[in-house]
């Protein structure tokens, strides 16, 4: 009468429908990762040692970098292990903290935007109440929930997949231990519940937050408007600028992934497509904010002088 799964193991079989790939891919993949990886980390050092950055928007953008840097970890080198090698078997409780951990940080790179969104609307709306709105106990605070928004939604995905019982077969057309491949792979009368339960829970989250994010630049876009020199209009939307073209990637990816019509789904092009999300996503972010924030930019450009050149700083 107890809720088991009759499958101890899964296989990921990825790329395996089109192994002509694979070689490519590796290579690709591998860069990729570690240009993601050394980009977050040199955005997090650079506003370590750059005290004029140490304000709130840096604060979450710093927090960013390491949500980023620790989604990416449970997917990416797993998927390059895969690519590898022939043995793809993945152990349930391995494939639950994939899931877990996939989840968790991914939801809580979609709070930590919305965050910034809010920190955008609060310093171009509302300046003179700036520091005690943003105080860096409060800036903390939105950190701390964000991460522990993300933590709560990653456990209610994970403990309601794993829940379910798994019949058989055992592959996951995946990469990734992901819901709707898994979801194919279930049994059970309560199969459809828990899968319109978690779309429910996803959608509601991301839709949330988009909608915040919206209607905080749309306050945005008005406060800017009523600003009468065309320079001050620059200087306040250039602010803004990278956070936007982000949140634009990022929801971008996600509605063409999940949004596109069902007729068009195959188990190849699905997995193809999630690799916008798990791989070129994280891998753009850092080079927008690097290159769209002037005083990032301008503090990285002055961290790397002076390693290079030490008698000019």
């Amino acid at each position: 009468m107890q809720n088991h799964s009759a499958v101890s193991e899964f296989v990921l079989m990825g790329f395996s429908t089109s192994p002509h790939l694979r070689l490519m891919f590796v290579p690709l993949f591998l860069l990729m990762y570690l240009f993601t990886l050394l980009g977050n980390l040199f955005i997090m050092a650079t506003i370590w040692r750059e005290r004029s950055l140490h304000t709130p928007m840096y604060l979450f953008l710093c927090a960013l970098s390491i949500s980023e840097i620790l989604y990416t970890f449970a997917i990416i080198p797993r998927m390059l292990t895969d690519l590898l090698s022939t043995h793809h078997t993945i152990a349930l409780v391995a494939c639950a903290s994939q899931m877990f951990f996939s989840f968790t940080f991914g939801f809580t790179h979609s709070f930590l935007l919305t965050v910034m969104g809010y920190d955008r609307y609060v310093a171009i709306c509302h300046p003179l109440r700036y520091n005690v709105l943003m105080s860096p106990q409060g800036c903390t605070c939105l950190v701390v929930l964000s991460s522990a928004g993300g933590s709560v939604i990653g456990m209610v995905v994970t403990v309601a997949i794993f829940n379910l019982t798994f019949c058989g077969p055992n592959e996951v057309h995946h990469f990734l231990c992901h819901v709707p491949p898994l979801l194919k792979l279930a049994c059970g009368d309560n199969v459809p519940a828990v899968a319109m339960g978690v779309g429910l829970v996803c959608i509601t989250a991301l839709l949330g937050c988009f909608l915040l994010i919206l209607l905080s630049y749309a306050f945005i876009v008005a406060a800017i408007l009523k600003i009468p020199s065309a320079e001050g209009r620059h200087k306040a939307f250039s602010t803004c600028a990278s956070h936007l073209i982000v949140v634009v990637v990022h929801y971008g990816f996600a509605s063409v992934i999940y949004l596109k019509p069902k007729g068009l789904h195959s188990e190849e092009g699905d997995t193809l497509m999630a690799t916008t999300y798990t791989v070129l996503t994280p891998f753009i972010s850092p080079i927008i904010f690097s290159l769209r924030n002037k005083e990032l930019k301008n503090a990285m450009n002055k961290n790397v002088l002076s390693k290079l050149y030490p008698s000019r700083t």
